[in-house]
């Protein structure tokens, strides 16, 4: 079956928001020192790489990663180029062109290029923008950059919007070589208990169909 990778890879470099836990990895056993196996352990934010946030995340009232429907996770979704000013928010009237025929929709920006080197200036999107989006039965939102706020919102305009409508998050994913199309997503998140977020592996399939 072939399908597209949009996950990056987790390595010690890869940038995570300024203050949250970097990734490590503890080697605890090794062929190398005479084990008989490799075992390891790592420590990380659950908010990294390619990641879907919980409600809990940003809303007291929230439900955990664990108890999210699967079902947004998986299905049919969109490819969208955008094209924005740097650290713009993505609104309406920047897709009125696109017809949305995905009930999840991912938003290309290319404005975080290189997930190992954090840049502040990356796009998100807008309260609006999701409204616009909930009107047109989209489930899932999903942005090639660590979030769908700019990295120094305080607010959380549009994370909130997301609660108030009960759409769900996916973030962080690299979608540099994925041309606008419609694709089979697949992203299922952890279970982790009471989590506020879990890091997925992303992928995409062409011509394979889960609603």
């Amino acid at each position: 079956m072939e399908y597209i990778d949009i996950s990056p890879l987790i390595t010690p470099k890869i940038a995570v928001f300024p203050g949250d836990t970097a990734f490590s990895r503890n080697i605890l056993l090794d062929f190398s020192l005479g084990h008989n196996l490799i075992l390891s352990s790592i420590n990380s934010t659950v908010h990294l790489g390619a990641h879907t946030d919980a409600p809990n995340h940003y809303h007291a009232d929230g439900e955990d990663i664990a108890s999210r429907d699967l079902n947004y996770y998986l299905g049919e979704c969109q490819v969208i180029t955008v094209n924005v000013a740097k650290k713009a928010r993505i609104f309406p009237n920047d897709i009125k062109n696109i017809d949305i025929r995905a009930k999840r929709v991912l938003f290309k920006t290319n404005s975080f290029p290189d997930p190992n080197h954090w840049n502040d200036d990356f796009n998100s999107l807008s309260p609006e923008l999701i409204n616009y989006l909930v009107n047109l039965d989209v489930i899932l939102v999903g942005i090639d950059t660590p979030s769908v706020d700019p990295s120094d919102s305080k607010g959380l305009e549009t994370h909130n919007a997301i609660f108030n409508n009960n759409l769900a998050i996916l973030e962080g994913i690299v979608l540099d070589k994925v041309e606008d199309d419609i694709y089979t997503l697949i992203a299922l998140p952890l279970r982790i208990e009471k989590a506020d977020a879990s890091p997925v592996r992303a992928i995409l399939l062409k011509n394979f169909s889960v609603n």
